[in-house]
């Protein structure tokens, strides 16, 4: 019998989640022995699978490029997890939501530079109008805030869940903690 397909998705945001989640320790091999990682930054897959059975997504949308990967994970996700406060509130990355995405490029890359000012216009993805959280784009079947989620709390996530059970975190996590 087949191990349940994990994901991780790493979206606009610091990585603190993933470090959260990394930081289960030994726990990880437990979770190894009843899992099968098959995409994230922690590992060398390129592609999403078929069909994942659960995804844990760091960060906001905040690019085209958010925007097209997590309406693709949507379609090939049984549970969508929008881990952490970016995920779940947009946080940090909304923080440019006040300036419009040309006016903020020029301030942020032609006002406040010191030596050779250029918006870049190669590798970087474009801007949407405003930073997102998950789920006002797709819809999101549970939700772990915190910046970072404690690793007690992603572990009981994924446990609860490969149980078959939906986790009340309420204990275990808040808003920025």
């Amino acid at each position: 019998m087949s191990k349940p397909c994990l994901a991780t998705v790493w979206l606009d945001g610091c990585s603190g989640c993933h470090m959260s989640f990394l930081d289960m320790d030994e726990r990880l091999i437990d979770l190894a022995e009843k899992v099968e990682v098959v995409y994230s930054p922690l590992v060398d897959g390129k592609d999403f699978p078929e069909m994942a059975d659960i995804t844990l997504v760091e960060g906001a949308v905040s690019s085209a490029e958010d925007l097209e990967k997590i309406k693709h994970i949507r379609q090939h996700t049984r549970i969508l997890v929008s881990l952490g406060d970016c995920a779940v509130t947009a946080n940090v990355p909304s923080m440019r939501n006040v300036l419009e995405v040309d006016k903020m490029l020029r301030e942020v890359y032609l006002e406040q530079v010191a030596g050779q000012p250029q918006i870049p216009n190669q590798v970087v993805p474009a801007l949407l109008p405003q930073a997102r959280p998950v789920h006002e784009v797709v819809k999101v079947d549970v939700f772990v805030p915190g910046c970072p989620p404690p690793a007690d709390a992603i572990y009981f996530l994924l446990t609860e869940l490969l149980e078959g059970r939906q986790p009340d975190l309420s204990a275990l996590t808040r808003f920025g903690k």
